[in-house]
């Protein structure tokens, strides 16, 4: 399908894949770097602007605002085969069911966004775990990655930066168990848990053995989701003992090829687990849920240019109308001055912002950090 963008892009004097970098690294620029997060599926079917315009999805959206370039690419770390995802019962106006990561859900048979009420996981107990490991975390040719087909479609001549998958340590294991799962696990099963990280672990580190000598890549990207507005669903003391230890591995491997920009996806407060975090190698927070934890020049005070930010845009803002649009925009010039801080809403923007105080904080976004 050709999308016709509603914007164009901002100017620019240079690449979009040398503005990342430099603006990664303090460097001048010659304006902010510009990308969004995304939008819940009901913004496709509730914006006018999308639905007469045919745009169905992100990718879409990011071509239609005209959005800077940045992709990710990684290989197969998580279970091989999946669980059959299928809907097996209803009850009122609730589907069951059974997701790739064998947990069996309630979710609304309207198919709205909402976090589903998981019932049972497939794995409890460390027999389960073993069984499922054996059956769906296998080694081997099978998780291979295509390289040709890869460089075919970023080559290293490629004008937007290309960011390497690290996969995920804790959070797709709380995917598995469930939060509650997870929290009762690391207290009954506390080797269990330590294995399903280890195994992730190893899982990346092999898909890395493979991609990072073949590309030139500008950061490396991960996904937790760990962490809530009161902190993280693990003790710090099992994140600083079970989890960091292979941040710090798959680190080594990352610094080896150069590849200095680590940024991890993980919402709610991550300030009790963030020290380790960054002791592991990561120093990148993305989308950075404000609400969640703070404002972005709190924890940039703290930490200084050892931390970098991505995202960090309130979205309770967004939903208040210009004035609180304009106010939030101000708060955080100062972020963007200074350097390694892109900013955009802070997490996937949702269907109670309108449509035109969206084009007006992209309009506002452009004219507070774009080239004049």
């Amino acid at each position: 399908m050709s999308i016709t963008p509603i914007r164009p892009r901002w100017k620019s004097e240079i690449t979009d894949r040398e503005r990342f970098n430099r603006q990664m690294h303090y460097q001048p620029i010659d304006r902010c770097f510009n990308m969004e997060f995304g939008y819940w599926n009901e913004n496709f079917t509730l914006w006018d602007i999308f639905v007469e315009n045919g745009i169905r999805n992100n990718a879409e959206a990011d071509i239609f605002f005209s959005f800077d370039r940045i992709f990710t690419i990684g290989g197969n770390v998580w279970m091989d085969p999946p669980f059959p995802s299928e809907i097996i019962g209803r009850h009122g106006n609730k589907n069951l069911l059974q997701n790739s990561d064998g947990l069996l859900a309630e979710v609304p048979a309207d198919g709205h966004d909402t976090i589903p009420r998981y019932i049972r996981s497939s794995v409890v107990t460390p027999d389960d775990w073993m069984k499922v490991k054996r059956e769906r975390f296998t080694r081997g040719e099978h998780r291979r990655v295509d390289l040709a087909a890869l460089r075919e479609k970023h080559p290293d001549t490629r004008d937007y930066p290309l960011v390497v998958g690290t996969g995920s340590m804790i959070g797709k294991i709380r995917d598995m168990l469930t939060f509650e799962g997870l929290a009762y696990a690391c207290f009954d099963y506390p080797e269990m848990v330590e294995d399903m990280v280890e195994t992730c672990c190893v899982l990346v580190e092999d898909a890395l053995d493979e991609l990072l000598p073949a590309f030139q890549f500008d950061a490396a990207a991960g996904w937790e989701d760990i962490c809530f507005k009161n902190g993280p669903i693990v003790t710090v003391p099992f994140f600083r003992d079970v989890v960091m230890p292979r941040y710090k591995r798959i680190h080594r491997k990352l610094d080896a090829y150069g590849v200095d920009i680590w940024y991890v996806d993980c919402d709610g407060d991550v300030r009790p687990i963030l020290p380790f975090m960054m002791e592991g190698g990561i120093n990148c927070l993305f989308p950075f849920e404000v609400n969640g934890c703070a404002h972005p020049s709190e924890l940039f005070g703290k930490f200084g240019k050892e931390l970098r930010i991505m995202g960090g845009f309130d979205k309770m803002a967004l939903g208040k109308g210009k004035a609180a649009i304009d106010a939030y925009m101000e708060s955080i010039k100062p972020c963007v001055k200074r350097g390694g801080y892109i900013p955009f809403c802070d997490h996937r923007c949702p269907p109670n912002v309108t449509t035109e105080d969206y084009l007006y904080y992209l309009d506002r976004k452009e004219e507070t950090f774009g080239m004049r």
